[in-house]
């Protein structure tokens, strides 16, 4: 599989490629404080903007790890969510029905993972891009689990 960088995703060889789903009002204003503070996390994380994570659905997930990103992240909304107040529940069952699908796929439940983060959370947010980023390099690639 190649990266933005053209390498593989391989261990060893280059920084995973990770999706986020983030949110317009809560977490977004995180991961921007994260690049306006110049803090370090892998530069083949890409981001996604929605309304609140309990919209995203599990085929948006296994699409893009069936289509070259080696993990999923979703920056909740968790308790802040000002659209619905069970979001954080919502999110939580929707990442389970995902990875029970990822297994049905043959791809790793440790793609994807869900962790609150709010406006200010510039810093656990790179921490979890790092962190993520170095789980998902040990594992094999996406790609080759889903052939």
């Amino acid at each position: 599989m190649a990266t933005a960088n053209g390498k593989g995703s391989e261990a060893g060889t280059a920084s995973p490629r990770i999706l986020v789903f983030s949110t317009n009002n809560i977490s977004d204003p995180g991961i921007d404080l994260a690049g306006s503070s110049h803090m370090s996390y892998p530069a083949t994380v890409e981001v996604i903007s929605l309304p609140c994570t309990s919209g995203i659905r599990p085929s948006w997930i296994l699409h893009a790890l069936e289509h070259g990103f080696d993990g999923v992240f979703i920056a909740s909304d968790g308790d802040e969510c000002a659209l619905l107040p069970d979001c954080g529940k919502r999110s939580s069952r929707i990442v389970g029905e995902a990875q029970s699908q990822m297994k049905e796929r043959g791809l790793d439940p440790n793609r994807l993972r869900l962790a609150a983060i709010c406006s200010v959370c510039a810093e656990p947010f790179t921490r979890h891009m790092v962190q993520f980023s170095g789980t998902l390099a040990e594992l094999p690639a996406a790609a080759e689990a889903v052939r």
